[in-house]
């Protein structure tokens, strides 16, 4: 046999190989390919088309008093496509005005991009879009195109920004309550019947505790000590003891939530929930009456402060804690009024530091509130077991803990409201799209802490702070009754790992009116440079301002004004909103706030620039009006 005979056999096998590969090969083919068939033509066909979902529109978010702080506009995305563009140069420059942008920005994403298809801007405005329109119906600006989208706009622009959060280029939540309460907002499990007017589903409304015009105060004298001290920030926060809202929640930087691109994260935080830090001195009202709840002091205990506190443990170390001054012989009372380091630290001694531990978490230190922020921090507390000889009495005087201005809140609270601790809240209801249902918001619930005598004689004690003896006389307003306690304290260096000499957090806490508070005011500043640092000459004059403008607009009563009688019943005359007809109406002295309610009609695009009242706007009146039309009103 030659060597070709004896191949053929080999030959004849991988042949038999190929073909069974080959007919394996085909049958899967075939099985794509009548898999293909079927769901192409195969579908039997429906006696009735399915009818799209209707789109959902995101629910606004307003305060408690209605004023809206977000909703949903029309947004839009302009696009490129390239190779439908007729002349480069000239559509640069017809786009140029429009857009807010260069000629030569406009030529060059034209040029140098790897796509035809080109973004050029997102989410522009309805009058962008609307000239964008007019010039493309006039066979100008080929190439262009419009992507519509849904947007959000906040009408207040900075006001309440951190709280209030914003959405990002899907029109999704990314922070503070737009997140939070993302669910509810989007109408996520939306029912058939929850329905806007013009047949679209709607997400629901979130009602704040917050009130614009609290938030203003607040804001402005924010701003202007963030400025003075030349601070790193500044927290200052309003609540109501009784029910737990926050009133107002002002965080120094801010941010413009409509132009998120121009924030960074700092300006971003929502330092109030987020940020933990040591609160200092104010604490003292906390630990003080922990102590005097547990029957480890009372109101006779006197200790004697010489100018520091200092013990000697059993294993013969030293420990030394230094006081502002030397107060001598102190009771409760006295170290509240003076701030006294030393004889917060040796009232620590009275107590283990199990039940000390207990009673300081009792006020909700080192737990969340449960307000309702998102990334809501729960603070820094070690475990009784890994506290050092000297924790206990740093404790005490609001060092070697970690707390939120949210929690401060709080603890403040049960001292102002007899005992009861109330949790904040942000939120204080939600309303279904189509306003038939109104669900409060579920805050945790109400609990008792301190005996109601513990609590008042602490509010007597903080009453006194503000007298020509206390640390906070700077805070003192002549017919009004506060009760006050300032503080400070010093910032952990990050690169040593002990306290700072230069960095400082300086704050006060206030409650109004001190025999019956209505109105909880704390104030942070944090790391101010100015010429002083401490908490009863910086932070006690912005209590008193914002206590001046807060207990007038709340109604608070002053002390030494006489009270008038009455039924209790003020009628006052509603701001109508001019009526949108066949022609553009009047708008001249109209609030901005009496405008807010046109923003959420569909037909006629309206446009708000500047504060306060209409002092122009385009078109001018009698001009005949058409669905999709846009009105610009400039305010002054």
């Amino acid at each position: 046999m030659d060597r070709d005979e004896r191949k053929a056999p080999k030959r004849s096998q991988s042949q038999k190989r190929f073909l069974v590969f080959a007919g394996l090969f085909a049958l899967a083919v075939m099985t794509v390919l009548v898999r293909y068939a079927v769901l192409m033509i195969g579908q039997p066909e429906l006696d009735v088309p399915l009818a799209p979902r209707p789109p959902v529109e995101r629910g606004p978010i307003l305060d408690r008093n209605g004023r809206i702080l977000a909703m949903e506009t029309k947004l839009g995305n302009i696009s490129l496509w390239r190779p439908g563009i007729d002349d480069v140069e000239l559509l640069s420059e017809e786009l140029a005005p429009i857009l807010q942008m260069s000629s030569g920005e406009i030529r060059e994403r034209i040029y140098y991009s790897s796509s035809d298809f080109i973004y050029l801007k997102k989410q522009v405005g309805p009058s962008t879009i609307q000239a964008i329109e007019t010039a493309k119906a006039g066979g100008n600006l080929r190439g262009v195109n419009i992507e519509n989208i849904a947007g959000r706009i906040y009408p207040e622009q900075e006001l309440a920004g951190q709280l209030i959060g914003f959405v990002g280029d899907d029109n999704q939540g990314l922070a503070g309550v737009e997140y939070a309460f993302e669910t509810e907002l989007s109408g996520i499990g939306l029912g058939q019947n929850e329905e806007t007017g013009n047949g679209n589903q709607a997400g629901s409304q979130v009602i704040l505790t917050i009130d614009v015009t609290v938030q203003h105060i607040l804001e402005e004298i924010a701003s202007r000590t963030l400025e003075e001290n030349k601070a790193e920030a500044v927290m200052f926060l309003a609540m109501d003891p009784r029910s737990g809202d926050i009133l107002g929640s002002a965080s120094l930087p801010a941010f413009n939530p409509n132009n998120i691109k121009d924030s960074d994260e700092n300006a971003r935080m929502d330092r109030p929930a987020i940020w933990a830090y040591e609160p200092g001195s104010v604490f003292k009202i906390f630990s003080l009456s922990a102590l005097m709840d547990s029957g480890a002091i009372n109101e006779e205990t006197v200790f004697v402060c010489n100018g520091h506190y200092e013990r000697t443990t059993n294993l013969g170390e030293r420990i030394v804690i230094n006081c502002l001054d030397a107060h001598g012989p102190v009771t409760a009372r006295e170290i509240i009024i003076y701030s006294c380091n030393a004889g917060a630290a040796y009232a620590s001694d009275r107590l283990g530091g199990g039940g000390f531990n207990s009673l300081i978490r009792n006020f909700g230190f080192a737990s969340r509130t449960g307000a309702g922020n998102p990334g809501e921090t729960v603070g820094f507390l070690r475990a009784p077991d890994r506290w050092s000889e000297r924790s206990k009495p740093t404790i005490a005087m609001g060092q070697e803990i970690a707390v939120s201005a949210l929690q401060m809140l709080q603890a403040a609270t049960a001292v102002a409201n007899d005992g009861i601790l109330v949790p904040p809240r942000i939120v204080s209801r939600i309303i279904s799209g189509d306003g038939k249902s109104s669900e409060p918001y579920a805050a945790p619930p109400s609990r008792r802490v301190l005996q109601a005598e513990t609590a008042r004689n602490m509010r007597h004690y903080m009453e006194d702070v503000t007298s020509a003896i206390g640390t906070g006389w700077r805070a003192n307003v002549e017919d009004l009754s506060l009760a006050v306690k300032t503080g400070t304290a010093q910032i952990i260096d990050p690169l040593t790992g002990g306290y700072s000499n230069t960095d400082f957090i300086a704050s006060c806490l206030a409650m109004v009116p001190s025999e019956s508070p209505s109105l909880i005011l704390y104030l942070v500043i944090i790391k101010p440079q100015g010429a002083s640092y401490l908490g009863g000459r910086i932070a006690a004059p912005p209590i008193r301002e914002a206590a001046e403008a807060l207990v007038d607009y709340l109604g608070i009563p002053r002390g030494k004004n006489p009270q008038i009688l009455h039924s209790g019943s003020v009628s006052i005359p509603r701001e109508e909103s001019p009526l949108l007809e066949d022609t553009v109406p009047d708008f001249s002295g109209y609030s901005k706030r009496s405008l807010l309610p046109l923003l959420l009609q569909d037909e006629i695009h309206i446009e708000i620039t500047g504060e306060g009242w209409v002092r122009r706007q385009y078109p001018p009146p009698g001009t005949p009006l058409s669905p999709g039309d846009t009105i610009t009103l400039e305010l002054e």
